[in-house]
C-alpha cells in the first residue's frame, strides 16, 4: 500500500508517514498510568492525540498489566442536560469496551438505571471494575466535547469513585483529552464570585500534560520517510523553510509535504519554492484545521491576549492568568523566545487574515484594491502611491471600521493589512513579525523578488517617531534593504485630521524612511 501524508484523522504506520508518537509524549503517560493517576492530555487540533492514545491503547495492552479503554466523546458534542448526556456517555463506554474486545462488555450496561443520573456511571464503572482481574485505564478523548451540566456531572462522579478507590473497585488510571485543559471550563459554569467548592469537579487530575510538536529532527525523519519510499527528496533549505513557518505543527508539517507531492512527479525534487508557494495555497484557501482555532478570535480573553501580540503594544500580560493560559492551549502562542508571539509565522499570518477579512471583503465590493500594475513604478511597487491612498481611506472610515472591530486597538493595523492584502492577491506575498510588548509590528511586502519593509507603531507621545525609526532601521537591516516605511496611528488626544495626516522623509544610516501619519 503506497503511504502518504496525512491531514484527516489519526495515522497508522501502514498507510501514512508518521513520527512515533509514543516517543512524544508515551513516557510521561505511562509514568502517571503506573502510579494510578488521573490526568490531562490537551493540545491544540490536529496535533496527534488520537493518533497518540491508539498507540498507547495497543502498545499498554499487549504488555497485560492492565486493560485498557480507548473512549471518544465526540458525538455526545452540545448535551448539556446530564439526565442525557450521562446516560450518553455510559452508551459510548459500552461501544467503546465492545470495539476493544475488553471483557464483560455485553454486561456493561446490564442492570443499570440509566435514569439515576447522578449515580449511574460512577456505579457501572465501580461494577465493572470489580469483575475484572486486572487494572482499568481509560482515555477519554475529545472530554472537552462535554458541556454544562453534563460535564460538570461527569467530573463529579469520576471525582466520587477516585477519592473511594480504596474501598470499592474504581478506575486505576483515566486521562481527559482534548483541545482544551479542563481547567479551562472553571470560570463557565460557576456563578460569579462563588466557587464551586473544596470538592470541586475540576480537582480529580495530578498533571496537565501537552503534546509537543515535531522537533526539526522529526520534520527531517518524517520526509525522508516519503524518500525512502519515493526517491523524492526534500531540499535542505526546503525543510529549513517548513520549519520556520510550521515550528514543527504536525497538521502543517503533513499539509505543506501532502499539497506539493501530489503535484509533483517523483522524479522532481522538493524545492523552497515550491514549499513557499504550498504554505501560501494552505493559507488562502482557509482549510477547516484553522477553523476552530480562529473562531476563537472572539472571545474576549483571547482577545485580551492576541490584541497585543498584533499591535506590539505593551499589555502586561501575566503568564500566570487563566486567560493567557488558556490562549496558549489553544495552539494560538508561544512564549519559549522571552516574547509572546503567534505559535508560528502561518498561523500569524491565518490571525490577522481573519481579523481583517471583514474589511477585506467591503474593500473588494466597493473596487478600493487595484490592479498591480497601477501601483508599479519603475518596475516596483510604488508604496507611497499605496500608503497616501490608505491614509484618505482611514480618514473617511476609520471610526467606522474601529467601531465594527472587536480589536479596536489593532484596528488600523488590520485595515492597513487588509488594504495592502487585496492589492497582493494579484500577486505578491506579506510576511509578518508580531510580538507583544515590542512595541510595533512589522511586515513585509514582497513582490517579484523585492522587498518593502513596513513597520506600523501606535503612537501615543512624541519619542514614538524616533523609536520607530530605530525599530524600522534594524528591520531593514535584517532584510538587507535601504528603503522602508513607517506608519504611525496616532492615538493622542485632541489630535485633528490635519495633524494626524503626513508624510515625511528620514533618514537614518544612509537608509531612507518614509512616515506616514494615520
Amino acid at each position: 500500500m503506497r503511504r502518504i501524508f496525512n491531514v484527516a484523522g489519526p495515522c497508522n504506520p501502514q498507510q501514512h508517514y508518521m513520527i512515533d508518537a509514543y516517543r512524544r509524549l508515551g513516557p510521561e503517560v505511562s509514568a502517571l498510568i503506573a502510579d494510578a493517576q488521573y490526568f490531562i492530555i490537551h493540545a491544540a487540533r490536529q496535533s496527534g492525540k488520537t493518533t497518540l492514545l491508539l498507540d498507547l491503547t495497543l502498545r499498554i495492552s499487549a504488555k497485560a498489566d492492565y486493560y485498557v479503554l480507548y473512549c471518544s466523546l465526540e458525538t455526545l458534542q452540545g448535551i448539556s442536560d446530564p439526565k442525557d448526556g450521562i446516560p450518553s456517555i455510559v452508551s459510548a463506554l459500552a461501544h467503546a469496551l465492545r470495539v476493544f474486545d475488553l471483557p464483560q462488555a455485553a454486561a456493561f450496561k446490564q442492570g443499570l438505571d440509566l435514569s439515576d443520573y447522578t449515580n449511574v456511571l460512577k456505579d457501572a464503572l465501580t461494577t465493572y471494575c470489580r469483575s475484572l482481574n486486572k487494572p482499568l485505564v481509560i482515555f477519554f478523548d475529545e472530554a472537552d466535547c462535554l458541556s454544562g451540566q453534563t460535564l460538570i456531572n461527569f467530573l463529579r462522579q469520576l471525582r466520587s469513585g477516585y477519592v473511594t478507590r480504596s474501598v470499592a473497585p474504581f478506575v486505576h488510571s483515566l486521562a481527559l483529552v482534548g483541545l482544551r485543559n479542563i481547567r479551562d471550563y472553571r470560570d463557565e459554569y460557576r456563578p460569579p464570585n462563588q466557587s464551586l467548592g473544596t470538592a470541586s469537579p475540576f480537582n480529580i487530575s495530578k498533571r496537565a500534560l501537552t503534546l509537543r510538536n515535531f522537533t526539526f529532527d522529526e520534520i527531517t525523519e518524517l520526509y525522508a520517510q516519503h524518500t525512502a519510499d519515493t526517491g523524492q527528496v526534500f531540499q535542505d533549505d526546503a525543510v529549513d523553510l517548513v520549519w520556520d513557518q510550521t515550528q514543527g505543527q504536525p497538521w502543517l508539517v503533513n499539509a505543506i509535504a501532502c499539497d506539493i507531492v501530489e503535484a509533483t512527479p517523483p522524479e522532481v525534487p522538493i524545492t523552497v519554492e515550491m514549499v513557499s508557494n504550498a504554505i501560501h495555497a494552505i493559507v488562502t484557501r482557509r482549510d477547516s484545521h484553522f477553523d476552530s482555532l480562529m473562531a476563537r478570535l472572539r472571545e474576549e480573553r483571547v482577545r485580551r491576549i492576541i490584541e497585543p501580540v498584533i499591535t506590539g503594544e505593551k499589555a502586561g500580560l501575566n503568564s500566570l492568568s487563566d486567560d493567557y493560559s488558556y490562549v496558549k492551549d489553544l495552539g494560538l502562542i508561544r512564549d519559549d523566545r522571552r516574547r509572546v508571539e503567534p505559535a508560528n509565522p502561518i498561523y500569524g499570518d491565518i490571525i490577522v487574515r481573519s481579523l481583517n477579512w471583514p474589511t477585506q471583503t467591503v474593500l473588494s465590493e466597493e473596487n478600493l484594491p487595484y490592479q498591480l500594475p497601477r501601483c508599479m513604478k519603475g518596475g516596483a511597487i510604488d508604496m507611497d502611491y499605496l500608503l497616501r491612498d490608505f491614509q484618505a481611506f482611514w480618514r473617511e472610515n476609520g471610526a467606522i471600521w474601529k467601531e465594527r472591530y472587536d480589536y479596536k486597538e489593532a484596528a488600523g493595523q488590520l485595515v492597513l493589512q487588509a488594504f495592502l492584502q487585496r492589492v497582493l492577491n494579484g500577486g505578491g506575498r506579506i510576511t509578518r513579525e508580531m510580538a507583544a510588548e515590542t512595541g510595533r509590528a512589522d511586515l513585509c511586502v514582497e513582490y517579484e523578488g523585492k522587498r518593502y519593509p513596513i513597520e506600523l507603531k501606535i503612537r501615543y507621545s512624541s519619542k514614538t517617531l524616533r523609536e520607530g525609526i530605530e525599530q524600522l532601521g534594524r528591520y531593514m537591516d535584517t532584510l538587507g534593504c535601504e528603503r522602508g516605511w513607517l506608519v504611525l496611528f496616532d492615538q493622542r488626544k485632541g489630535m485633528s485630521w490635519p495633524k494626524k495626516l503626513y508624510a515625511r522623509t528620514k533618514k537614518a544610516g544612509g537608509k531612507v524612511i518614509r512616515v506616514y501619519g494615520a
